[in-house]
């Protein structure tokens, strides 16, 4: 059976991730994978070379400090990552998952390079909106989140700061392939069954674009969502999908990681974390 990979870094936003990846993992029926990334950083490489600055003698004891305290920190890293794993797990468990269903795992690289390796046969990969080192007094979101889903094919769902039954979902649908696919992800997959439906269009009158959000809503309803569908023909994207996000109680936004409209924009840039961050409710995303 795939899993559902949970990238975690035991911040405030971990629990939130938990609490989605079992949402999730009962939905479609899958295992949950925790995932802690131990990146080490180093002020200075251990072969650095300072004798020309304040002699070899000196150098060599400085040198050799310096590998002893790499050697702590790579103690209590790895203690950290054990106890993140563990938390998680107890969580996931606690949130209805059976013991059996939940693996955890800890790498020492990237994050990129992890999810690279263990996401590609997951079913959803699960990341808070903001990491430990994220600056919540400017609202800031996770520095690799935009990566992460730049990097991979799966969907990747975002959590918010905390979880919430998802009972309506809104798709920002704008006729391009991520969009059409995220459409298609909500047919043929079980994970948002019986919550209400909202599909929004924002463009200008083209008969294109408007059969294309037309066969859309239609299929949806052929698959047994309750629909409610709209156009809008001006305005920014951006303002619009939180203001409909706010005013009805929107619990998840559906969105195609790359358009081919003016919401583009919001997927290539700085931007993408202002839609996100300001929507303050979970982001699915497809490619």
């Amino acid at each position: 059976m795939s899993a559902i990979l949970a990238c975690t870094d035991g911040s405030i936003y971990s629990t939130s991730v938990y609490e989605h990846a079992a949402w999730a993992a009962k939905r479609l029926g899958s295992d949950v994978q925790a995932l802690h990334v131990i990146e080490t950083f180093r002020d200075w490489p251990p072969s650095a070379d300072f004798s020309g600055a304040i002699g070899v003698g000196a150098a060599a004891a400085l040198t050799a400090e310096m590998a002893a305290l790499d050697e702590a920190r790579a103690r209590v890293d790895t203690a950290k990552s054990g106890a993140i794993l563990a938390d998680a797990r107890q969580r996931l468990e606690a949130a209805g998952l059976a013991p059996e269903a939940v693996t955890t795992v800890a790498r020492h690289t990237t994050l990129i390079e992890a999810v690279d390796e263990l996401g590609t046969e997951a079913d959803l990969i699960v990341i808070g909106k903001r990491g430990e080192s994220a600056d919540f007094e400017k609202g800031f979101l996770g520095s690799q989140l935009e990566r992460v889903i730049r990097s991979v094919s799966q969907p990747v769902l975002v959590a918010s700061r905390a979880f919430r039954p998802v009972e309506r979902f809104l798709i920002a649908f704008d006729g391009g392939p991520s969009s059409r696919k995220a459409a298609d992800y909500v047919t043929t997959h079980p994970l948002l069954a019986g919550a209400e439906c909202h599909l929004l269009m924002i463009a200008p009158p083209d008969p294109a674009h408007r059969d294309a959000f037309d066969a859309t809503a239609a299929g949806l309803r052929a698959a047994g969502f309750v629909v409610k569908a709209s156009v809008i023909e001006t305005g920014e994207p951006e303002e619009i999908i939180a203001s409909e996000v706010r005013g009805c109680s929107i619990d998840l936004l559906v969105m195609g990681a790359f358009g081919h409209s003016r919401l583009r924009r919001f997927f290539l840039g700085s931007t993408t974390s202002d839609l996100v961050r300001t929507c303050l409710v979970p982001v699915l995303m497809l490619r």
